[in-house]
């Protein structure tokens, strides 16, 4: 095997694992209710998506440094103001785009915006396990906390489950979630395996186990479709990988509600 081809395979492999995280962030964004924050928190990594283009340097670590920053920022700003998670996500999106769109240089435009596949080296792939194995870790540790602040946060906090810092670890979560898809959707649609394959767990099952490797699976699906036709077709990955995963909705509608 070629070392193109082993880097090739490391970043189909990477995308995958991406994939599962994102199928389970996006189930408990579903039950709370932020799924279309995923959307502008994508978002919050242009800036540094731009200026790695602008600066040469790897725009992945770029992306994520303003992504994880703009989520501790939105969390800290949510506490401090009392206002609602959706206004500060709103306010810190808008600066972001905004930014982003002034420091990125014009001919990297697009591949921020939509991603592409790259080859992923070792050191990547170690870093994408490391981060797949946080999120995925973490949300199974805490599933029952999380659950149980969701629906019934005066127990949750008489049981002694501190709220706060359990919302702050998940948007951690969820900014690391969307990091991993930065590198294969673009800042513009990193959010899509977020909120696209948890509503096909919703449809078919109400039973959380189910819903989450539901949503797994689709995620993962629409990932290997996406990939194997923008293989063929010669199409853009990012755009192509969500039109599967509308695509996998699209038919969950004929089967029978659960």
């Amino acid at each position: 095997m070629g070392t193109s081809e082993a880097l090739s395979i490391y970043a189909i492999l990477l995308g995958t694992l991406a994939a599962i995280a994102a199928g389970l962030t996006g189930s408990f964004a579903l039950m709370k209710r932020i799924t279309l924050a995923g959307d502008v928190v994508s978002h919050i990594a242009l800036p540094g998506i731009g200026l790695a283009f602008l600066f040469g340097f790897n725009p992945i670590l770029g992306g994520a440094t303003t992504l994880l920053l703009g989520t501790v920022v939105i969390a800290k700003l949510e506490e401090k103001t009392g206002l609602t998670t959706d206004a500060m996500i709103g306010v810190v999106f808008a600066a972001s785009l905004a930014i982003g769109a002034l420091v990125t240089p014009s001919k990297d435009l697009v591949e921020a915006l939509f991603g592409n596949l790259q080859p992923v080296s070792p050191f990547g792939l170690a870093l994408g396990l490391g981060a797949t194995a946080l999120v995925i870790g973490t949300l199974w540790w805490n599933r029952h906390r999380m659950i149980l602040h969701l629906f019934s946060p005066e127990l949750a906090t008489t049981l002694g489950i501190n709220g706060r810092r359990l919302n702050l670890v998940f948007m951690l979560l969820f900014g690391v979630t969307v990091m991993l898809g930065l590198r294969f959707l673009g800042a513009l649609l990193a959010s899509a395996l977020i909120m696209i394959p948890p509503t096909i767990g919703r449809r078919l099952t109400h039973r959380l186990s189910h819903f989450m490797a539901i949503s797994a699976a689709a995620s993962v699906l629409s990932v290997l479709g996406g990939l194997g036709i923008a293989a063929w077709r010669h199409l853009p990955l990012g755009p192509t990988v969500v039109t599967v995963a509308s695509a996998l909705f699209g038919l969950s509608l004929f089967m029978k509600e659960r």
